[in-house]
């Protein structure tokens, strides 16, 4: 299982890391032109700043259990993430966004794998 759980958190990751740079490297309008239409409900700042959460949790999934420095970070950096996807698929069922929905909810899964994984039996 523990094995099982590195694959998780080295996907999610890398999915996080990947999509928060993407948001906070380019503008708002390039995002909603790419088929992100949901940033037109946010501010600037605020797209930029959900990109960096979904960033540093992807690095802290992986790295403070690479470094062996506060493993603990794992765990809640899943779960960080986990929320904001909960956040993420309510935001898109209000805008009536099923289809959006899927993504964030193996996503949302995947996060709750590995913060039950890492705090509970297959703690570092």
């Amino acid at each position: 299982m523990n094995v099982t759980l590195w694959i998780i958190a080295s996907l999610l990751a890398a999915a996080f890391l990947a999509a928060g740079l993407m948001k906070t490297l380019q503008s708002k309008e390039k995002l909603a032109a790419s088929g992100m239409t949901w940033v037109e409900a946010f501010s600037p700042g605020m797209v930029k700043t959900i990109g960096a959460l979904e960033a540093l949790g992807g690095i802290g999934l992986i790295l403070p259990a690479v470094l062996d420095i506060a493993t603990v970070l794992v765990p809640l950096a899943a779960t960080g993430l986990a929320v904001t996807m909960l956040g993420a698929v309510v935001f898109h069922l209000r805008r009536g966004e099923t289809k959006e929905t899927a993504p964030g909810l193996v996503l949302l899964i995947l996060a709750a794998a590995v913060a039950w994984g890492r705090f509970g039996p297959y703690a570092f």
